[in-house]
């Protein structure tokens, strides 16, 4: 996986430091710590709802210690902001065309060295949407690797890690089991979201 903010050592520490200063002052707690089992994880990015929504999970990771990555769609990495983009830990992802994108995400995770945490909102969407894509459930039933429930909710005004889930192949039952603990969850455009 390419080069990221939370690879480079001295803006890592001081935007650490900012995040945790933001969120305490605009009165956000942090929840959650990611276990040793997980440091190779995919995590669910729900609900999302708003663009504020990557800043606050940008805040959350540094404030978490994490080396995250985040699927994004793919018009937010173009000129001039796409280098940027990218090394927020962006990968563009192109909506409209068909590819392996389950494979290759699953792979980069097997491949990478050390720690890795996968962002993959299951919306698919800030818009309104009943469906949830299963996209994330099969990147970490093929990587090997736990699903994190992450989320950040506005109406608590908290954003952090939940429980750490491990697919068991049931996707139907494994399904229910994520949207239940999502269910309280409030998105910053609350009538946009349906566990």
């Amino acid at each position: 996986m390419h080069h990221t903010i939370f690879d480079t050592p001295v803006v890592n520490t001081l935007l650490r430091a900012l995040s945790r200063a933001t969120l305490r002052l605009t009165g956000w707690r942090v929840e959650g710590a990611l276990p040793a089992h997980a440091a190779k994880s995919v995590l669910i990015a729900a609900p999302h709802t708003s663009n504020w929504d990557l800043p606050f999970t940008l805040m959350l990771a540094f404030s978490l210690r994490l080396r995250v990555y985040w699927m994004g769609k793919q018009s937010l990495f173009r000129a001039p902001f796409g280098g940027v983009m990218r090394w927020l830990g962006g990968i563009p992802v192109n909506r409209n065309q068909a590819n392996n994108l389950v494979a290759s995400s699953a792979q980069a995770m097997r491949d990478a060295d050390g720690p890795m945490q996968l962002i993959v909102p299951p919306e698919g969407t800030r818009g309104k949407t009943r469906h949830w894509k299963t996209g994330f459930y099969f990147i970490a039933q093929q990587a090997g690797v736990p699903i994190v429930l992450a989320f950040v909710d506005y109406g608590r005004k908290v954003g952090g890690l939940g429980p750490v889930f491990e697919p068991t192949g049931d996707v139907e039952r494994d399904m229910a089991s994520i949207k239940a603990f999502y269910a309280p969850i409030q998105g910053k455009n609350p009538t946009q979201f349906d566990a």
